[in-house]
């Protein structure tokens, strides 16, 4: 296996490889991989030369994007000055007092600052506003792929106990998690299932996009998100950490650069709110400022502007989930900034920790470090004391994130964008359990549930195991999210002890249940994990301990899939919980084997 590259890109991620369903493997390409080793998207200024002005009714060559920033409320006055003032109102949201204006005029931002009223003028980008922003094109709807992919306890999911977790709750169908991103496929076979089309938009430009399609993938960061978030648990491919509950898409991202201005970031935090978001995923950070400073008029415009949007959403009762970034930089001791602007040509500045990143700085949002498989630090996660919240897995060396792609596809990405979702997750089993829950509470049990992880021998992690630089209060936890601990006392048993199973042979394998009272439930949950391939051969039963048999489920001859990676639930009511239970696995033909993985059982 190769090393794995991380890419220091706008995206809190990097795309490993990804995997077509079936036997053909293709190599993904990250979004802007024209430029993929600077982090740049491509050149603007080629961009502008090859768009003539005609293409789009409005547009000319040199217009930009400003947010004006007045009182709540009514916004009339500040549209009228925009107009008055050489500009054009694009967008506009009343409710937290952000006007989005276009104007190509130059002196536009310097004539608006005077306006009484107006509170900030900032320009949200150094390069044009691109001409498909006044007749946006819908992305393609990918061409699907099946697949005989079978889901599999994967390495990330151990780690925080979601396959423990999905034995108690999937979470609930009325919890809706906003993916802020690249866009979704909404067609992929383990999406599809928890979709959820009427509250999708684009957000790209900073108005939404209500077509139907317009919330697709320009990418596949989004996709790969939405999957680890909520894939459903189907039986083929993968399984979300909360796949009971529903995914909606938000396309923040521009298509050709897949970058996430603050106008687009503001549009998807008002439509979170207004349509009732639970949660939200944001694994980016806002161009074209990898940190926005309050003594730059125009870097101060979009924190507010931002902050503003971030605050209504947290008040229509969203939680905002963010990723910290994939730079290994101390948040906490900001001192430069050598990748602003990402848009035309960066700079290298002088910077303080008044300068920050949005939105995973902001107060209210989550701020998600990774780690990799273990109780370690990802090698490219941002860090800092008193500025991560939590930490969970991202992926890191030959460890990566598997994941849904474009297309009904399947792959590998390592970032601090794969840790986030998999707190999203985790914040919607929360809310799923507990519906009244607000998103302070979320917040907060989120650091209480999860999981402390100590500092490893670097200096740079300072604080306590309960709380530090690396992982803040520690790593997620999915089972304690849904009443569950870890693992639950006297009511959880497992066996992780491979058992072989031959061609044409029945093998067993043994759980000793200790200290529970009475008669097994009448909902006893067996989780199973067979590796072994073609499927169709086995028969799967769960032998009480007064040896009565419990047929588990006989596979049809002509399946051809491979492995068992499922939960059952059994009706075991009628026998005493304490004794010696065991799972019985035959293969009643020749030529495929494989084994006991583990399973176990949840009364």
């Amino acid at each position: 296996m190769t090393t794995p590259r991380i890419y220091r890109h706008r995206l809190r991620r990097s795309l490993l490889s990804a995997a077509a369903v079936g036997a053909a493997l293709a190599l993904a390409t990250p979004a802007g991989a024209a430029d993929v080793d600077t982090g740049l998207p491509p050149g603007p200024a080629a961009a502008r030369a090859a768009v003539p002005a005609q293409t789009a009714a409005g547009w000319a060559a040199g217009t930009r994007s400003y947010l004006v920033v007045t009182a709540p409320g009514d916004t009339s006055a500040a549209r009228n000055a925009v107009a008055a003032n050489g500009g054009s109102v694009f967008a506009h949201y009343d409710a937290i007092g952000v006007v989005v204006a276009h104007s190509a005029s130059a002196g536009f931002a310097a004539a608006m600052r005077s306006v009484t009223g107006v509170q900030k003028v900032g320009a949200t980008r150094t390069s044009d506003v691109p001409a498909d922003a006044y007749s946006p094109t819908l992305p393609s709807a990918p061409g699907q792929s099946s697949t005989t992919l079978a889901e599999t306890a994967r390495w990330d999911m151990t780690r925080i106990n979601a396959d423990k977790a999905w034995a108690v709750s999937t979470g609930s169908a009325s919890v809706t998690v906003g993916v802020l991103d690249t866009g979704v496929d909404d067609r992929h076979q383990d999406i599809a299932p928890n979709f959820d089309t009427a509250d999708s938009v684009s957000c790209a430009y900073g108005k939404a996009d209500t077509r139907a399609g317009a919330w697709r993938d320009v990418g596949s960061h989004g996709t790969h998100v939405a999957g680890t978030i909520a894939a459903a648990k189907n039986g083929k491919g993968v399984v979300g950490v909360a796949p009971g509950v529903k995914i909606a898409s938000v396309r923040v991202a521009e298509p050709s650069t897949s970058m996430f201005f603050a106008e687009n970031t503001i549009c998807g935090f008002m439509w979170a709110g207004d349509h009732g978001f639970d949660v939200t995923n944001n694994s980016y950070y806002t161009d074209p400022w990898m940190f926005n400073c309050p003594d730059d008029p125009d870097q101060a415009a979009i924190v507010e502007g931002v902050r503003r949007a971030q605050e209504y959403a947290e008040g229509k009762g969203s939680l905002q989930i963010a990723a910290a970034g994939n730079s290994n930089y101390d948040l906490a001791n900001k001192r430069t900034d050598s990748s602003s602007p990402n848009d035309s040509t960066p700079v290298n500045r002088t910077i303080t920790n008044a300068c920050i990143d949005i939105p995973t700085e902001l107060p209210g949002v989550v701020t998600v470090a990774a780690m990799g498989n273990g109780n370690i630090k990802a090698s490219y996660s941002n860090f800092g004391r008193d500025v991560i919240d939590v930490a969970a897995p991202g992926g890191d060396g030959a460890y990566g994130v598997y994941s849904t792609l474009p297309g009904g596809k399947y792959g590998n990405m390592n970032g601090t964008s794969m840790a986030s979702p998999h707190v999203a997750g985790v914040a919607a089993l929360l809310k799923s359990a507990d519906p009244a829950a607000t998103p302070a509470d979320l917040r907060a049990r989120l650091g209480s549930q999860a999981t402390d992880t100590a500092c490893p021998s670097d200096g740079r992690c300072t604080g306590t195991t309960a709380k530090n630089a690396f992982f803040g209060e520690g790593q997620v936890d999915a089972l304690k999210a849904v009443g569950g601990s870890t693992p639950p006392p006297g009511r959880y048993f497992e066996n992780t002890a491979d058992v072989t199973v031959a061609d044409n042979a029945t093998v067993e394998s043994p759980i000793t249940v200790t200290g529970v009272t009475g008669n097994a439930p009448a909902a006893l949950k067996v989780g199973v994990d067979v590796k072994h391939t073609y499927r169709g051969d086995l028969v799967l039963s769960l032998v009480a301990p007064d040896g009565s048999v419990h047929p588990l489920e006989d596979f049809a001859d002509g399946d051809s899939g491979d492995d068992v990676v499922k939960t059952y639930t059994v009706d075991a009511s009628s026998e005493t919980a304490s004794g010696t239970w065991k799972l019985r696995v035959r293969d009643i033909a020749t030529q495929d084997t494989g084994r006991i993985d583990a399973w176990n059982l949840t009364f």
